[in-house]
């Protein structure tokens, strides 16, 4: 009978394990697919020669993590690689804003659109380096963050505190206009906030937008040295040096409720594993709410607000193996690890519409990465590992272009939408496409089928904009991994802080529960 069984093996599983393993807790750790990692793998299945990421690639809130860096998983094998660049946005007159480490290159690159933004850009990072250490330990702590916040308002006073909220909380489009007389800035902001779900009209777009982008200045958009799994592998040694066990191939199909507490978990095979002191989700909370636990055990304000539960959009992703690099017109793509394909925030505000419309965009804002750039051992020599991934509404009304996609996500449909992928791509760098020699279409059936906590291919588990954050994360009232039944932590990525590979949520939980009332362990 272990202290703690932790149902999934995603990075906040893991995370929350190994913390639990450092206390001197017994936890094993269940996943239903014959992999550990949840979103963090990495296979060869485009070409056996090819390292791909099948889920998450870049790492720049990994880089960031208190968690994850107290970890020291440095020692358990994870080595971090960088591209030259951290992301690019290049148009198609050839300029291009380029997000580097070097904030003089990257306030440089802004001021080719326009001269004053690249003051603009020193002003807004000596801000960050005022208020980030402060900014990061909101992020990373649960919610509300008494202490950082109480040492972000000493820092800065209580005026200018305030100030800082609403620029947190603006749109990317109204952030831009405020902070940029230029293009360039517009975009890095815009392109960033679209890694979630935060369009450039949405609240809290902006403030997600900077955040990225000082992220990526002062961290980069690291990649694990071998594929994303070898992070993945990196938290399981970790766990198993410590005593921890994980098993594969087992899927949890209950949580076992005695007295509005969790004593334990059932398995697909009918067979149980009891614990001692608590159990631990990391899955998203409508699927632990709805199938493990029932809402017989759970209060009925809960059960109705887990119907207004918002997914975030659904995702497509392609893999591509290329016979060499992306020939980039705009020469500050070309060293770049992350590259945003879209013409501008107005083509970005088209693109958010049709989304919020449930309309199929006809011309995708597509997220590249080029993970060769970023780690020569993902492909030969001369060679690029590539992938590019964008978003479809979770339920599809029509298509704004012509291939009369309707979301069956057949071959036929998934081969329609990664050629608008490619356009995209093509109108950028001319002959990207007589350099493909395969590629892997992943729709968001395929996506869940994967990993089934990504749900309709939903990638954040829930969505990023203001009303499903903080307090309201995973509905109004939660914001802290604990939940109604006693014993029983939400640790996935619909807890607060949300989506990223991180290990916050994970952490939370397991803190939490080393910080309650300890609980008897029960006996055989």
């Amino acid at each position: 009978m272990p202290d703690a069984v932790v149902i999934g093996s995603g990075p906040n599983g893991l995370v929350a394990a190994n913390v639990l393993a450092d206390a001197g807790w017994d936890v094993v750790v269940v996943e239903a697919r014959e992999h550990p990692g949840g979103a963090v793998r990495s296979d060869t299945g485009v070409h056996p020669d090819y390292v791909h990421d099948v889920f998450s690639a870049f790492y720049p809130l990994a880089a960031a993590s208190p968690v994850i860096r107290g970890l020291a998983l440095d020692r358990y094998g994870l080595r971090w690689s960088h591209a030259p660049g951290v992301v690019a946005h290049p148009l198609a007159d050839g300029r291009c804003a380029v997000l580097s480490r070097d904030p003089e290159r990257t306030a440089a690159s802004l001021g080719d659109f326009a001269a004053s933004d690249a003051e603009a850009w020193e002003r807004l990072h000596h801000l960050w380096q005022r208020v980030g250490d402060d900014l990061i330990s909101c992020l990373f702590t649960p919610f509300p963050p008494l202490r950082a916040g109480l040492r972000l308002i000493a820092r800065t006073g209580p005026d200018e505190a305030l100030r800082l909220l609403r620029t947190m909380l603006l749109p990317a489009r109204r952030f831009g206009d405020e902070y940029f007389a230029g293009e360039g800035g517009r975009l890095l902001i815009a392109g960033n906030a679209l890694h979630a779900d935060l369009g450039p009209e949405s609240a809290l777009g902006g403030g997600f937008g900077w955040l990225m982008c000082m992220l990526g200045q002062e961290f980069g958009f690291p990649v694990p040295v071998g594929g994303a799994g070898r992070l993945t592998d990196a938290l399981v040694a970790r766990l198993r040096d410590r005593g921890g066990t994980v098993h594969c191939g087992r899927a949890v199909t209950r949580v076992v409720i005695r007295d509005r507490t969790a004593v334990g978990v059932r398995l697909d095979d009918g067979t149980g594993i009891p614990v001692r002191r608590a159990v631990f989700a990391d899955v998203p909370a409508p699927l632990l709410y709805e199938r493990l636990v029932g809402a017989e055990h759970l209060p009925a304000r809960l059960v109705s607000d887990l119907r207004r539960f918002q997914w975030d959009f659904a995702t497509v992703k392609v893999d591509w193996a290329l016979s060499g690099p992306i020939p980039w017109e705009s020469a500050g793509a070309r060293g770049a690890g992350t590259v945003h394909v879209a013409e501008g925030v107005d083509a970005l505000t088209c693109f958010a519409g049709q989304l919020a419309r449930d309309r199929v965009p006809d011309v995708p804002f597509t997220v590249l990465g080029q993970m060769t750039t970023a780690d020569q051992s993902r492909s030969p020599a001369g060679t690029e590992s590539a992938w590019g991934y964008t978003h479809v509404p979770q339920h599809i009304r029509s298509d704004a272009g012509e291939g009369g996609i309707v979301g069956r996500w057949d071959e036929r449909e998934k081969e329609a939408f990664a050629d608008r992928v490619e356009s995209g791509i093509e109108r950028l760098a001319p002959g990207f496409r007589a350099s493909i020699r395969a590629r892997r279409v992943l729709a968001p059936p395929d996506l869940e089928r994967l990993n089934p906590s990504l749900v309709g291919g939903a990638v954040n588990q829930g969505t990023t904009n203001l009303h499903q954050q903080m307090m309201f994360r995973p509905v109004p009232g939660t914001g802290r991994p604990r939940t109604p039944v006693r014993g029983l932590y939400l640790c996935s990525a619909t807890a607060h802080p949300g989506g990223g590979v991180h290990g916050a949520p994970g952490a939370n939980a397991a803190r939490a529960a080393l910080r309650s009332p300890r609980m008897p362990r029960r006996r055989r």
